[in-house]
């Protein structure tokens, strides 16, 4: 029952150390600025600009909020930390619900800010020309897959050396994913900034493979890295359990008083 309870993260809903209800209004805030930014470049036009705007945005809103939630932004990010065990499932859970929520109201806000001539640019996903449904599934899947993938080997504990640039290299995972999934599916690669588009645009148009798609590509790429590749190991750098998307100053402090960080 201890083991069920500890999976499920019953204790953070009433732990205000857990700074869960916290969590949960970086991932609405960084999911908000997301489909704000990444969305309102899409009236460009240009694949290379929309996939560094997407890339950078994500790149930002991990470096300003990820000390508070891990940075996910993503539902893809999430259920594939949770499926390794790295995020309690009621966490998760809301931290989906809040990026969903914060995705409606940055493309609300975009729509709102946009003059009525833009509006048929506001980044609603949808399958080009001849890409059938089942392509456009195998895309997202792919999409969330090297996503996730790169989360976990930026963001593994016992490589320290690389947490500085997570949100650099996480967001460059982004603008790849958008340089190959915009001229075929329009690259949603995240379940929550696709709902807010389709829901202020109201196209939904195949829009359950850019749930199952990114949602069961970032499962398995969490289960790769963990179970396949595995964390680096002990024999060549220091081991630490794993965390999320950012390590916070007092982790920081604590690995090196524990004579594991120092000189």
């Amino acid at each position: 029952m201890a083991n069920l309870k500890g999976a499920l993260g019953v204790s953070e809903l009433t732990d205000k150390k857990a700074g869960l209800y916290r969590a949960l209004v970086a991932e609405f805030l960084g999911t908000m600025l997301l489909n704000f930014f990444g969305c309102g470049s899409v009236i460009t036009g240009n694949v290379v600009a929309i996939s560094l705007a997407f890339g950078l945005t994500v790149a930002a809103a991990i470096q300003g909020v990820g000390h508070v939630s891990g940075g996910h932004v993503n539902p893809a990010v999430t259920f594939g930390l949770m499926v390794i065990g790295k995020v309690p499932i009621i966490r998760g859970l809301l931290y989906v619900i809040a990026q969903s929520i914060g995705a409606l109201a940055g493309s609300g806000v975009l729509r709102a800010l946009s003059p009525e001539r833009m509006e048929a640019a506001l980044g609603v996903v949808r399958l080009s020309t001849g890409v059938t449904p089942v392509q456009g599934f195998g895309i997202e899947f792919f999409l969330a897959l090297i996503l996730v993938l790169v989360v976990c080997g930026a963001c593994d504990a016992a490589k320290p050396h690389s947490k500085g640039m997570a949100p650099l290299i996480i967001g460059l995972a982004v603008t790849v994913g958008h340089l190959v999934g915009v001229p075929r599916t329009g690259a949603g690669m995240n379940p929550a900034r696709s709902l807010g588009s389709a829901v202020v645009m109201g196209e939904f148009d195949d829009h359950w493979l850019y749930w199952v798609g990114p949602i069961l590509g970032g499962m398995a790429g969490g289960l790769l890295y963990t179970h396949a590749i595995g964390p680096a190991k002990e024999e060549e750098v220091p081991s630490r359990p794993y965390t999320s998307v950012a390590t916070e100053e007092k982790e920081k402090f604590e690995y090196i008083d524990s004579g594991r960080g120092g000189l």
